[in-house]
């Protein structure tokens, strides 16, 4: 089992899984502090990104829960069972994938990945208003679709909830609470059973992750306090630099 003994290494990684905790409330983009801290503490790469995503998940079980009172109104005329299920096979095939990656394999992806969500988070609110200028799609798409983003979340889980958004409001949800409910159910799914996945394959290093999740925590209900004092843009503007800045020194490192 790896542990993190030495100080420094865990005030890293309760700092960023902190802060990580504060971006994800507010806006996204945890994942940016999160997965170059453990790297950084030396948690093997495919290790890392799934302790990571470990450390994030009750932040979105708990978003999940505030979400509750527009999860009927997202559901509305709509069968649940086909949206998660499509959402819990995508989250473990993409979860799958992660655990036969080879560390060195996935270490050369990380900054592309990085690089992916980044543009994905800067660019989200164009690419949905995009799409919806092509139309919504039928039932089929939106399993089609969340299968594929789930494959995406439970391979590498930055940027998901962009993802995730945009589809849904593509697919014809205009309320934006019941979109944002939906999302952050989908997200609990295909989180939990990628990291159940992981937990299974043994890639998960639960001392940085546990010590994560409750810094986590503390973070998003700290964030849920500054979201009322923080603009929007000037905090994405923030989560955009961080991002570009994680991206290029992981393309330095490699």
């Amino acid at each position: 089992m790896f542990v993190v003994h030495d100080l420094p290494g865990l005030a890293l990684l309760i700092g960023a899984a902190f802060v990580a905790g504060v971006l994800n409330a507010l806006a996204g983009g945890g994942s940016f502090l999160t997965l170059p801290a453990l790297i950084q503490a030396g948690v093997p790469p495919v290790m890392a990104n799934a302790t990571g995503t470990v450390a994030l998940l009750p932040g979105y079980v708990g978003s999940c829960w505030g979400y509750r009172a527009e999860m009927g109104p997202a559901f509305h005329g709509r069968r649940p069972w086909p949206l998660l299920i499509a959402a819990l096979a995508g989250g473990l095939l993409g979860a799958g994938l992660l655990v036969v990656t080879p560390d060195d394999v996935f270490r050369g992806l990380v900054p592309w990945l990085l690089a992916a969500a980044t543009l994905l988070f800067a660019a989200g609110d164009r690419i949905a208003r995009a799409l919806t200028r092509m139309g919504a799609g039928g039932p089929a798409q939106m399993v089609a679709g969340l299968f594929l983003v789930s494959v995406y979340g439970g391979y590498f889980n930055g940027g998901v909830g962009i993802l995730l958004l945009a589809l849904f409001t593509v697919m014809g949800i205009a309320d934006l609470n019941a979109a944002n409910a939906l999302k952050n159910l989908m997200s609990v799914v295909l989180t939990t059973i990628a990291v159940a996945a992981y937990a299974a394959a043994g890639v998960v290093a639960w001392q940085p992750a546990l010590v994560m999740a409750v810094a986590a925590v503390a973070g998003g209900m700290a964030g849920a306090r500054l979201g009322r004092r923080i603009p929007r843009p000037w905090l994405k503007a923030v989560i955009i630099t961080i991002g570009v800045a994680m991206t290029i020194a992981f393309f330095r490192a490699g």
